[in-house]
């Protein structure tokens, strides 16, 4: 390392060191569930469970998670959040080798509606230290590194999934090497998070400043009946800021649900071998590595509302090209160009979360948000496994249309209110200058 970069380095290490921990829990639980990813539909189906009911058995987990992630949000704002990390982690390792002793779709769906569970205790206790842990003018680039901590996982878990699985002879492999990635993640959260007193990380915003920018944002929230605290946060969840970001994760999370269902089913169709359908996996990864915290970045200084509707277009576009493209070898450029859309997206999409968060709520706010892409999910399992029945096609023109939906409706809520949201912090800049 030379010298100049030595500085850089250390700055960075004391900027980011309280959520360095919960950054390497999540690439570990990402190199687990990206081994079991591209196995689990075709595992499924070929244990005896019928393409129709595979969306149910996939929407068992997003079922569950709909029920307990606004509860334990709730939980998470009132109690220490690293003891829920760690017990959820542990339920999750335990859960998910019992796979192996399944056959036919009830067993299938209660073991996925048990680990949906035990994922919606961990998720907005995670997010929500997230939040604590990051300044207000920086949640955009934390939750960019967020994003690439879980991508890196996914760029090496296919790999490993199929390396395993071969050197076995058994797809059964996937299941344990994930139980156990669970498992170590949560060791990691266990031995190496600090858990701060809440609301001390809230913003960077010298005092001097906020009354003159309370008054401000109150001025503006009066216009959008959003009402705000001194600090220019919104006193309730029901805002335009949080209405617009949920929106766009219900559209979302339709691709999301789609692709569960029918992705490795739909490159196998055409000839791709599971090698090729690992490596889309892999593939998606390496956009959201690298584009996330640029992006993070750039929504922190100019503001989310390009990032998400470029973001948001990419998967529409996306999943049309999918379905037209005249070689499966084609689908590793068009999911680069995907991912990339989605890298910029998501750190935008967060930061207008955690802003549309009130006070010591981030939590609470976290479960919602994931509540209302659970929706998204559910749906489009259920609606991807009939359509697929029919042609395999069908769900990925289903997750276009609905996509491109939910962005045109997240504007008409949203878009004013977001970009205040960005002059706002133009102004925190500014004053902080």
């Amino acid at each position: 390392m030379t010298p100049s970069a030595q500085p850089r380095t250390s700055a960075w290490l004391v900027r980011w060191g309280p959520i360095l921990p919960l950054l390497l829990a999540e690439f570990i639980l990402w190199v687990g569930f990206g081994a079991l990813l591209p196995v689990l539909p075709l595992y499924t189906t070929h244990r005896g469970v019928s393409l129709g009911n595979l969306g149910l058995v996939v929407a068992a987990w997003p079922a569950a998670r709909l029920v307990f992630e606004p509860i334990f949000g709730w939980i998470a704002d009132r109690t220490r959040r690293k003891p829920l990390m760690v017990i959820a982690l542990v339920l999750t390792a335990a859960l998910i080798p019992l796979n192996l002793t399944s056959y036919g779709i009830v067993p299938f769906l209660i073991i996925r509606a048990l680990t949906g569970a035990a994922t919606a205790v961990y998720d907005p206790a995670a997010r929500g230290f997230l939040v604590d842990a990051t300044p207000a003018d920086r949640q955009g680039e934390a939750f960019g590194l967020y994003s690439a901590a879980q991508m890196g996982g996914l760029l090496f878990g296919p790999a490993i999934g199929g390396l395993g699985a071969y050197a076995t002879n058994s797809d059964g492999f996937v299941f344990v090497f994930c139980g156990v990635a669970t498992a170590l993640a949560g060791l990691a959260v266990l031995g190496l998070i600090h858990e701060r007193p809440r609301n001390r990380a809230g913003t960077t915003v010298p005092s001097e400043g906020v009354g003159e920018m309370a008054a401000t944002a109150a001025g503006r929230a009066r216009d959008d009946e959003v009402a705000l605290d001194d600090s220019g946060r919104p006193t309730r969840f029901a805002n335009r800021l949080l209405l617009a970001a949920i929106v766009v994760n219900l559209g979302s999370n339709f691709a999301t649900g789609t692709y569960e269902v029918t992705w490795s089913l739909f490159l196998t169709s055409r000839g791709a071998g599971l090698n090729l359908v690992g490596a889309t996996f892999a593939m998606f990864a390496i956009p959201m590595i690298l584009l996330s915290p640029w992006a993070g970045r750039f929504v922190d200084r100019r503001g989310s509302l390009p990032f998400i509707i470029l973001g948001s277009l990419a998967p529409s576009i996306a999943a049309i090209l999918y379905t037209v493209m005249p070689d499966v070898r084609l689908a590793i450029p068009i999911i680069l160009f995907e991912s990339s859309g989605i890298a910029i997206a998501y750190p935008a999409l967060y930061a207008i979360v955690s802003a549309a968060s009130p006070a010591g709520r981030s939590a609470t706010t976290q479960g919602l948000f994931g509540a209302a892409g659970t929706v998204g999910f559910i749906l489009s399992s259920v609606i991807a496994g009939w359509l697929a029945g029919y042609d395999l096609r069908l769900p990925f023109w289903f997750s276009s249309f609905t996509g491109a939906l939910a962005l045109v409706l997240s504007l008409v809520i949203g878009a004013r209110a977001i970009l205040d949201l960005a002059a706002r912090t133009r102004g925190r800049s500014q004053s902080q200058a």
